[in-house]
């Protein structure tokens, strides 16, 4: 794995995915913090998404991990963060691109677009791919406003 230190939440639509990450990544030597919510109670995804996107963005933690139903949400509130790149990915093509040509460190999945297993797999894709560099540097050094 490329990145060790990860934070990880998301909504009511998360907790049977974040769980099967957590153990996946834990298992693979990495330390997961999880930041909620862990039952499926309805909850708003902007508290969640909030501390792991502050976390990443501080340098807190190497990359984060958000789920929620659609993923659209928790993305848009990871991206208010000037040193955050989040991407909302519901396959294995688009987490490679969004880790080689944007350098995303923040991975959006939408639980209820993709199975467990998938999601599982997009988790490792996203923490195994390296960035290219290269004519993506520029392009990513554009991106944020500040």
């Amino acid at each position: 794995m490329l990145f060790k230190k990860i934070a990880i939440g998301g909504d009511h639509a998360s907790p049977e995915y974040k769980e099967a990450i957590k153990k996946q990544l834990e298992a693979a030597g990495c330390e997961v913090t999880d930041f909620g919510t862990m039952t499926e109670e309805s909850v708003d995804y902007p508290d969640f998404a909030h501390k792991v996107a502050k976390g990443v963005n501080d340098g807190e933690f190497e990359a984060g991990i958000l789920i929620c139903g659609s993923a659209n949400g928790v993305a848009m509130t990871a991206n208010k963060y000037p040193n955050v790149r989040a991407g909302l990915c519901w396959n294995n093509e688009i987490v490679q691109l969004v880790r080689q040509h944007n350098n995303a460190n923040v991975l959006c999945i939408p639980a209820r677009f993709t199975a467990r297993q998938q999601a599982m797999a997009m988790a490792e894709t996203f923490l195994t791919t390296e960035f290219e560099g290269g004519r993506h540097e520029t392009r990513v050094s554009k991106i944020a406003c500040s």
